[in-house]
């Protein structure tokens, strides 16, 4: 996090964000290709194949129609749209791009990966605002758990560091504006927060069925053991201050991966460092474990690498993924006057060391009242 670069911010409320600096789309494509998408579905393709490589998946050895992608964006081409908007209201309509409509469109990022990547099975594109890229997991495994295929890629992308999106999400009050000290302004729980810090980036995981991974002899992170959705349908930006229908996405998700509060070690926090969504997210885990959130270890990586809206959600599911793996979970940074609205173990500021660790929940919780809550457990543990 720091001054942005991308473009002039005179006179903008907020002029700090999380820019994907030294993102060489040529590393992982044509020049085709880096020139002909916008930088959210470049984001998309290069995560795509770098999970695949993680994952050592031989795609061309496998048959295509088993394997699809759900790739989201909250935003889609936004930084395309807003080129096109200038030209024509600069130079008139003949001169906007004729690739300005692949470019833009929300499932570009899922069209491109497939085609690229030569999946042939279920792939689309989800929208669905800050939770995009955690409903995006969930769909996938719905994939695979109804037989349409054996692996499915999914994630969520988001280039958003733009002048309209920087300026609309300002205008609204959403963002921090402590732009003299932009490494410390995303600060989850901190009583003095104001605000998320944007950023840009992706994250593409690898799903993939247990009988799948064992034949070809492949090793998993995490298990992906449940998920649980619903909607506040409350405010079109603010949550549900009872934080109920919060609560319901954690206890359903718990239920799909027949697990009890007690199981869970860890939470990697929507977190936003938003005056209105903290306090209610420490409310939802009250309410979704009882007695057993007092135990539970809960840090926002928002802190430290910004708010990514429609990608934040993969690259948390991803975070929680390797905590399980390492045993170590993430801290919020940037905690200095703990709110006492957020009294639950919110890991100030150093990471720690969790070898116990078996179960860990990822909150996604978006504006429009959509709460995504992803299960994941400890690969080895793995139930029959």
């Amino acid at each position: 996090v720091d001054v942005v670069t991308k473009f002039d911010t005179e006179g903008y409320s907020t002029r700090i964000a999380g820019e994907a600096r030294d993102f060489d789309p040529l590393a992982l494509m044509d020049r085709h290709d880096a020139k002909r998408l916008d930088r959210f579905s470049q984001f998309a393709l290069a995560s795509a194949r770098m999970a695949v490589e993680h994952a050592g998946l031989d795609i061309a050895h496998l048959d295509p129609y088993r394997i699809g992608a759900v790739v989201g964006s909250g935003s889609g081409g936004i930084e395309t749209t807003e080129k096109g908007a200038f030209q024509l209201f600069q130079r008139g309509p003949g001169r906007v791009s004729p690739l300005s409509v692949p470019m833009m469109m929300g499932n570009a990022g899922a069209a491109i990966v497939s085609q690229r990547l030569n999946l042939k099975g279920p792939t689309f594109g989800v929208a669905l605002a800050c939770s995009t890229g955690a409903v995006a997991i969930a769909q996938a495994m719905n994939s695979l758990l109804l037989g349409q295929a054996d692996v499915m890629l999914a994630g969520g992308s988001e280039a958003s560091v733009t002048p309209l999106s920087m300026a609309a999400f300002g205008t609204c009050g959403a963002m921090s504006r402590r732009n003299e000290s932009p490494q410390t302004a995303s600060r989850p729980f901190d009583k003095d927060r104001d605000g998320f810090v944007m950023a840009e980036g992706s994250a593409v995981l690898v799903l993939e069925s247990w009988p799948h991974l064992a034949a070809r002899g492949g090793r998993a992170i995490a298990e992906l053991a449940g998920f649980g959705m619903t909607s506040d349908a409350y405010h079109i930006t603010q949550p549900d201050p009872d934080s109920k229908p919060a609560a319901r996405a954690i206890r359903s998700a718990l239920s799909m991966a027949d697990a009890s509060p007690a199981d869970v070690g860890y939470i990697n926090a929507h977190g936003t460092s938003t005056p209105m969504n903290d306090p209610a997210e420490i409310r939802a885990v009250r309410l979704a474990l009882g007695e057993a959130a007092d135990r539970v270890a809960i840090s926002s990586t928002k802190s430290m690498l910004g708010h990514m809206l429609g990608a934040a959600g993969a690259v948390e599911a991803g975070i929680a993924a390797l905590a399980l793996q390492h045993g170590r979970v993430p801290p919020t940074i940037n905690v200095e006057h703990r709110d006492p609205e957020c009294d639950l173990d919110v890991v100030p500021n150093t990471a720690r060391d969790m070898p116990a660790l078996n179960l860990a929940l990822s909150n996604s919780f978006a504006f429009g009242g959509h709460n995504v809550c992803l299960a994941l457990r400890r690969a080895e543990s793995k139930r029959t």
